[in-house]
């Protein structure tokens, strides 16, 4: 799709306004009655808002089912007859106005298809006063992973244990009580939960009090909330026990888990106090509340939820051991908490007026994650990671169907497709460009005065370009900070080459309007001739079809060294060409520095020749985020023909030196692929080659790996990694080695300690045969260490014994031994087994509405699945498949979501690499076969 202008555009994104209720019959949808319903919109009027909810909830954890009543307290804007609010699949029986005349019942409409309530009063409510509504109703608890749903465990002693907890965003309080289900509709929350003595019950507030009720029940009732969102409302009935401890700014921090695993609890306690310090620290904003509650929930299908005051999990995403965690385990689990904590300000303090800009909550607590890790747990080095979330945002955002940061949604679907790599990844990716271009004392300055000026409010797009637009001349942000005078002061004359603000007043609105209202990103091609160094931009698409790259315009900006000078020069690229002059000649340029900015670059003419040759005889004389970004993007520049395939396979071989996490990975990232293409066709001898030039090219590296858990995160991480890929490409000594571990692990009946970074590659050889696999399976139901159950399951996922396969991804839908939340990683797993992928496609198309009832359409899980299982296609036969398979939907079971369109694209994109690239590819894995051996006689 081309461009829309960028005015146009923002007129489109801004939220809906207050609009009457259509008045003519003919207009109106038909509700449940046969009446006509008074609302024809997706979004809910703006006559009335809700002030406080009084939320009384019962759930039956026997007959899983739950009663309620809701007082909400409403403020009128508009003389009207009739409220609109949400409610899904409920029994509502008895509605009451409660006016200042008396009580009197309401007339209840329902209309299904936008979950809306219509209930309507036979005299005016008047503009200006205050009413209250009271709502008695029933509904089963979900057995999805959304509203108000039941969770089960199974106890050492195998007994199974039922709970419930809630997961409301971004659409789903509506399933648990009546309510105004908007993330602009805030209002304070009173939470009162009856259950049995032999449970407790949590929420966002810390309990007031616990009154006994008739039937041996009891009644807990929490203190009021803070003014916030329907979204972020939680809370939980379960047999939980807890830890607690108390931060320097006296907030209480409590973690939550199964009574069995809460020895496994101190990490996460720790890590979370510290953090929320930091936060309370950084942000100059004290968190609101007086505590803050972190569950670990059995059955969890996102990583984690930020719920104010009481955040959920996953259980892997909180619950660390540390005999038999990993070095990535704790990393996992430190960035997840980060980036809950950091949603207490960004998200739940200051939310989005609308579910379009999702992003100012999901990628500015993206960016967090690494900022707040980087100060508060530098052993972590998050920085080595950070770099691979843009390349897999640009993964996405390389497609036509990609979207806008920014973008217009209405309907639930499309809502929950905003959860993904663009809201999150290239969210935070733009943000960090951003805060290396203003400075990150600017860009802290500019934050900080958007959370205080919007707190308890919802904001949009330019509510943060303005807070971060002439921070110098702030009357508002009086927060005594010393560094804020002294940068202001050294603010005066740029230290930037004047070229970076081409002498015009600073506009960011301006500069990121282009970043977050247009999709993609831009490809920057570098020419230089002597000392003039040519620019131009175009939109990187993968697509044969140049039409669709038109009328895309950046600001850029552009950051770069060269042999002679290391120090970062700066350039904003406004234009669709420009030419810089340096003050000599050069061997080398080097655009995009660390890869702070979020684009692409091509290095035309000789610039490529003479990078390879840099990185060949001297590599790090660039940092290791620039490697990583130089094998990244002429490995993607191939996929559109701006380089050569053997151009690209010269600069990898410089891989042979690497040892640094992001260039090594980012190496096996580009590398890896191209066999797995062939896996899917019958190609083995180029397949067999391909997999042995990526062994030999990393043989030093892996034959370098102890086999122990010796050395920081990131070289731990990396050991795992280069193990596990040696076992699964049968490099002898790797496989030795690990049969050798995994006979000495089985025979010991599990219980030798093995270390824990080499245990995916031992499971992994292991699973191999039909013994070791069930030998792997007992042990993964009998252990209650979560990451230790993911690796073997893993594992099991990647063994060739196709009955084993299968058997798994069943199992995982019925969810009583594998749980249902990780079946989506185990049917993508399977589906780049090469043993498996035909397995998983005919697993995700005969069970096609189950699983979109399970996890819900445009859903993370379901788009993992789409794309993860048909992304390593590439002939037409496979594409003809799976485009007749998905035109067989209709709306309601999927068929407009983006992730097909994505994988018909990707697919398409495979089928062109391998047209054009497979010769090119056989030619030069020859060519080096008879150099190697020539040098070897």
């Amino acid at each position: 799709m081309l461009l829309a202008p960028l005015l146009l555009l923002s007129v489109l994104l801004s939220p809906s306004s207050g609009a009457q209720l259509p008045n003519q019959a003919k207009d109106l949808p038909i509700a449940t009655n046969g009446q006509p319903f008074p609302w024809d919109r997706m979004r809910l009027p703006q006559t009335i808002s809700p002030l406080l909810y009084d939320l009384t909830i019962h759930p039956n954890l026997t007959t899983l089912d739950f009663t309620g009543v809701v007082r909400i307290q409403l403020d009128v804007h508009e003389d009207t007859k009739t409220i609109i609010l949400h409610a899904k699949n409920m029994q509502i029986s008895s509605v009451l106005l409660l006016a200042p005349e008396g009580v009197k019942p309401l007339q209840v409409l329902e209309y299904p298809r936008y979950h809306q309530l219509a209930l309507q009063s036979d005299s005016v409510l008047t503009k200006g006063r205050k009413y209250e509504v009271q709502l008695q109703f029933a509904a089963n608890l979900s057995d999805s992973f959304h509203g108000f749903y039941k969770s089960s465990y199974r106890s050492s002693s195998g007994e199974i244990r039922v709970m419930a907890s809630t997961q409301f965003e971004a659409t789903f309080a509506r399933g648990a009580f009546p309510c105004f289900d908007e993330p602009a509709f805030k209002a304070n929350f009173t939470i009162r939960i009856i259950r049995e003595p032999r449970h407790i019950a949590i929420s966002n507030m810390p309990k007031v009090k616990t009154v006994e009720l008739p039937g041996g029940l009891l009644e807990d009732h929490f203190d009021t909330t803070v003014k916030m969102s329907t979204y972020l409302v939680a809370y939980i009935v379960s047999d939980f026990l807890s830890v607690s401890k108390t931060t320097q700014h006296g907030v209480k921090i409590s973690v939550y888990a199964v009574p069995e695993k809460i020895s496994q609890t101190a990490f996460a306690l720790d890590a979370a106090v510290k953090l929320l310090d930091f936060y309370d620290d950084y942000f100059n904003i004290p968190y609101p509340l007086p505590k803050q509650d972190l569950a670990a929930i059995p059955d969890f299908q996102s990583g984690a939820m930020e719920n104010w005051g009481l955040t959920t999990y996953r259980e892997a995403g909180l619950l660390f051991d540390p005999e038999r965690s990993s070095a990535s385990d704790k990393l996992g689990i430190t960035k997840v908490i980060a980036h809950e904590l950091a949603h207490q300000w960004f998200g739940n303090l200051v939310t989005m007026e609308w579910w379009n800009d999702l992003w100012l909550n999901e990628g500015f607590a993206k960016f967090m994650e690494f900022i707040s890790l980087d100060i508060t747990y530098p052993e972590l080095h998050v920085d080595d990671f950070f770099l691979g979330k843009c390349f897999e945002a640009m993964e996405v955002d390389s497609l036509s169907s990609s979207h806008p940061v920014s973008t217009p949604v209405e309907n639930p679907t499309q809502i929950q497709e905003m959860f993904d790599d663009v809201s999150y990844d290239k969210g935070a990716c733009i943000l960090n460009m951003l805060r290396d271009f203003l400075t990150p004392e600017a860009f802290e300055i500019g934050i900080i005065r958007y959370l205080k000026r919007y707190s308890y409010q919802n904001t949009v797009n330019s509510h943060l370009w303005e807070s971060l637009t002439d921070i110098c001349n702030s009357d508002d942000l009086d927060d005594g900070r010393i560094k804020h005078v002294e940068f202001c002061s050294k603010r005066k004359v740029p230290s930037a080459a004047s070229k970076w603000y081409s002498g015009d007043e600073l506009d960011v609105r301006a500069i990121m309007d282009t970043w977050t209202l247009q999709e993609g990103f831009p490809l920057v091609t570098v020419e230089v001739r002597g000392r003039e160094v040519r620019l131009s931009q175009e939109r990187y698409l993968k697509t044969d079809d140049p039409s669709l790259t038109e009328g895309f315009l950046w600001q850029i900006p552009l950051t770069y060294m060269t042999s002679t000078s290391n120090t970062t020069h700066r350039f904003l690229l406004k234009s669709k060409t420009d030419v810089l002059y340096l003050p000599e000649e050069v061997d080398w340029v080097k655009f995009n520095v660390d890869m702070s900015g979020y684009y692409m670059v091509h290095y035309a003419g000789e610039g490529w020749n003479s990078i390879i040759k840099l990185l060949h005889h001297n590599h790090t004389a660039l940092s290791s985020n620039d490697r990583a970004s130089l094998i990244h993007n002429v490995f993607q520049l191939v996929s559109v023909g701006k380089v050569r395939l053997d151009t690209a396979l010269e600069l990898s071989l410089y891989l042979s030196k690497e040892t640094e996490i992001m260039a090594v990975t980012q190496g096996f990232g580009e590398l890896v692929p191209l066999y797995k293409l062939m896996e899917k066709r019958d190609m083995t001898v180029l397949e067999n080659q391909m997999k042995g030039y990526i062994v030999d090219l990393f043989r030093g590296l892996i034959d370098r790996q102890e086999w122990s858990d010796s050395g920081s995160v990131s070289e731990r991480v990396l050991r795992s990694y280069l193990l596990l890929f040696a076992c699964v490409r049968n490099y002898t000594p790797c496989v030795t080695k690990a049969t050798e571990l995994f006979k000495q692990w089985k025979d010991s009946d599990g219980n030798m300690s093995l270390p824990v970074d080499v245990t995916m590659a031992v499971f992994v050889i292991g699973a191999r045969t039909p013994e070791g696999w069930d030998f792997l399976f007992e042990k993964y139901r009998s252990s209650l260490q979560m990451s230790t159950k993911s690796r073997m399951k893993s594992a099991m996922a990647i063994s060739p014994l196709k009955d084993k396969l299968k058997w798994m991804m069943e199992q995982s839908l019925s969810g009583e031994i594998m749980k249902t939340q990780d079946l989506d990683s185990v049917v993508v797993t399977v589906s780049k087994n090469p043993h498996g992928y035909k397995l998983a496609w005919d697993f995700l198309q005969a069970n096609w509405h189950t699983l979109i009832k399970k996890f819900d359409l445009g859903s993370h899980s379901i788009s993992y699945m789409v794309t993860g299982v048909t992304n390593q296609y590439s002939t037409r036969e496979m594409l003809d498949e799976v485009q007749s398979f998905f035109s067989s939907l209709t709306e309601e079971t999927g068929s407009e979501m983006r992730c097909i369109q994505q994988t018909y694209e990707t697919i398409e994109d495979n089928i062109r690499w391998m047209e054009t690239n497979l010769p090119l590819l056989q030619a030069w894995l020859d060519r080096r076969y008879h150099r190697v051996n020539h040098e070897d006689l």
